[in-house]
């Protein structure tokens, strides 16, 4: 370290020429390290700058991902929709058919369950007993046969009248 006490004390040019030297030295590798520190600064904005900008396209390129993921399951959850609603068409289809060939079946086993009724007594005997067992209900129960029974058993009953 420089003692500038001494220095201003004495009257050495030589000394006073290596004190003025040595300070404006100083005062160069000074202004260099501000002019480093200054770069320093200035990198150091842009580096946050650039953070800053890729930090946003990245939160952008999220939105679009989250966005498209959100749009991919709704179409599996219509996708999937559509599979079930298809799915009961099918059934219902298969089912018409089943029961546009099975009708006259249906019906041709309605007029057997009442065969060999031969009085009202008989036939309400039997229309009771069917109901019971066929009654929508029961376990086993099926509508359309016991509206099937109720036909059959108001045509028979006309038909004694």
């Amino acid at each position: 370290m420089v003692d500038w006490e001494e220095i201003n004390r004495t009257e050495d040019e030589d000394k006073l020429r290596k004190a003025k030297l040595w300070l404006f030295q100083e005062n160069v590798r000074l202004q260099n390290e501000r002019k480093e520190l200054d770069d320093l600064n200035r990198r150091i904005l842009q580096e946050k700058k650039r953070l800053k900008e890729e930090n946003l396209f990245f939160d952008k390129k999220l939105e679009i991902l989250q966005d498209g993921f959100r749009k991919l399951d709704e179409d599996r959850q219509t996708l999937e929709r559509q599979r079930r609603e298809l799915a009961r068409e099918r059934t219902s289809y298969a089912q018409n058919q089943i029961k546009s060939v099975s009708g006259t079946v249906m019906e041709e086993t309605v007029r057997t369950l009442f065969r060999g009724t031969n009085n009202p007594l008989a036939l309400r005997k039997r229309y009771r007993d069917l109901v019971k067992i066929f009654h929508p209900d029961n376990l086993f129960g099926d509508e359309e046969l016991v509206q099937m029974i109720n036909r059959e058993y108001i045509r028979r009953k006309k038909e004694e009248a």
